[in-house]
């Protein structure tokens, strides 16, 4: 089995990038990999409270988000700084989540035979 990290870097609805990726991540559960998301940048926004895709025509990613445990995807981290930057705090946010800090990061990252960002 393989520890694949996903970094979760963009906004959440910026067309159909989140979607497609969300679909890879939950093929390679699917495939018995282990599987972990990390969020940084505007990517903490993915997991915000509240959001309303719909009405814009835009397809609702949060309940693919609350799908992950059904897959074993249950490893979720994000920055700390990159919250704090955005003014955001893990009560802000859909699902609970692991924070690490910046400078905690590459070790993080170490930790996993392949990294998948964009």
């Amino acid at each position: 089995m393989k520890k694949i990290l996903f970094i979760m870097r963009t906004a959440p609805h910026n067309g159909v990038q989140l979607q497609e990726k969300l679909d890879v991540i939950l093929t390679a559960a699917a495939f018995d990999q282990h599987v972990t998301l990390l969020f940084l940048d505007d990517g903490v926004f993915q997991l915000k409270k509240g959001q309303q895709p719909e009405s814009h025509g835009l397809k609702d990613t949060a309940s693919i988000f609350n799908a992950l445990e059904i897959y074993d995807v249950s490893d979720l981290y994000t920055e700390v700084e990159s919250l704090q930057e955005r003014g955001l705090r893990p009560a802000d946010l859909s699902l609970s989540i692991k924070e690490f800090y910046r400078k905690e990061i590459s070790y993080l990252m170490q930790q996993y035979d392949l990294i998948i960002s964009g």
